[in-house]
C-alpha cells in the first residue's frame, strides 16, 4: 500500500465521525465565543475600577489580575468545576434542597471567562492610557458632558488600542478551549480523542483538530484586520497630539 493511500485511508476513517466532530467543532466555537463575551466584560470592568478613586477597588482589582495571571489554567479549571461543585453541594445541603449539579460547559465558560479578563483588564487599561488626555480635557472644555466624551471619543479611540491585545488573548483563549475537554464536555478534542482511539488512528483525528483550530485563528486574524482598518479611518499615522 502506498503512503497516499494509507493517508487517504486513514482520514476516511475521520469521516465516519465528521457528524459528531462537527457538533464537538460547534461547541467549541460556542464556549469560545461564550468565554469571550465574559472575559470583555469582566475585562472592563477591571480596567475601569484600575482607575477608581477607591482604594478598596484599586486593591481588588490588583489583586485579582496578579492572582489569576500567576496560576496555571488547568489548575484554575480543576479548581473551578471541583470546588463549585463541592461548594454548590454544601449549600443545598444547608437549605435542604435537591443538589444542583454544575455542567462542564458552564464551568468551562466561567472559569476561561474570569482566567482571560485578567489579562484583557491590562488590555483595555493600556488602550484608555493611550488615548490623549489633551481630547478629552478640550472636549470637556467646549461643554461635552463626560458620558458624551467617553463614547464618542474615548472609547472609539481605545478600541483601535485595544484590537491587537484583544486579538492575541482570543487567540490563547480558544485554544485554551481545548483544556475543557480534561473534565467532561464533549467538545472539538473529546470527540476526536475518543474517535481516534476507538479506530486506533489517534494521530489522524488530532491533525484534524489542528486543523480545525487553525481554521478558527486564521479567520479569526482576519477580521481583526477588518476591524483594526475600520476603527483606523481618519487616523494619521505617526501623529500624536498631547
Amino acid at each position: 500500500m502506498s503512503f497516499f493511500n494509507a493517508v487517504t485511508e486513514q482520514f476516511q476513517l475521520v469521516l465516519l465521525y465528521k457528524q459528531i466532530l462537527w457538533e464537538g467543532f460547534l461547541l467549541t466555537i460556542e464556549l469560545g465565543i461564550t468565554s469571550l463575551i465574559l472575559a470583555v466584560m469582566l475585562g472592563i470592568l477591571a480596567a475601569l475600577g484600575s482607575f477608581s478613586q477607591s482604594k478598596i477597588i484599586r486593591g481588588t482589582v490588583t489583586a485579582y489580575t496578579t492572582v489569576i495571571r500567576g496560576i496555571p489554567d488547568i489548575v484554575l479549571i480543576f479548581l473551578f468545576y471541583f470546588g463549585m461543585q463541592t461548594l454548590l453541594n454544601k449549600i443545598t445541603e444547608s437549605m435542604n434542597i435537591n443538589q444542583i449539579d454544575i455542567s462542564p460547559f458552564i464551568a468551562g465558560v466561567t472559569t476561561i471567562g474570569f482566567m482571560f479578563g485578567a489579562f484583557m483588564a491590562e488590555s483595555f487599561r493600556g488602550a484608555l492610557l493611550a488615548v490623549p488626555k489633551g481630547q478629552r480635557e478640550s472636549a470637556l472644555a467646549l461643554g461635552m458632558s463626560p458620558v458624551r466624551v467617553s463614547f464618542k471619543i474615548v472609547i472609539p479611540q481605545a478600541v483601535r488600542f485595544a484590537l491587537p491585545g484583544l486579538n492575541n488573548n482570543w487567540l490563547v483563549l480558544l485554544k485554551a478551549t481545548a483544556l475543557i475537554s480534561l473534565i467532561g464536555l464533549p467538545d472539538f478534542v473529546s470527540i476526536a480523542l475518543k474517535g481516534g482511539q476507538s479506530v486506533r488512528a489517534p494521530f489522524t483525528f488530532l491533525i484534524t483538530v489542528a486543523i480545525g483550530y487553525l481554521v478558527l485563528t486564521s479567520v479569526s486574524i482576519i477580521v481583526v484586520k477588518w476591524l483594526e482598518k475600520r476603527f483606523s479611518k481618519g487616523v494619521i499615522t505617526g501623529a500624536y497630539y498631547e
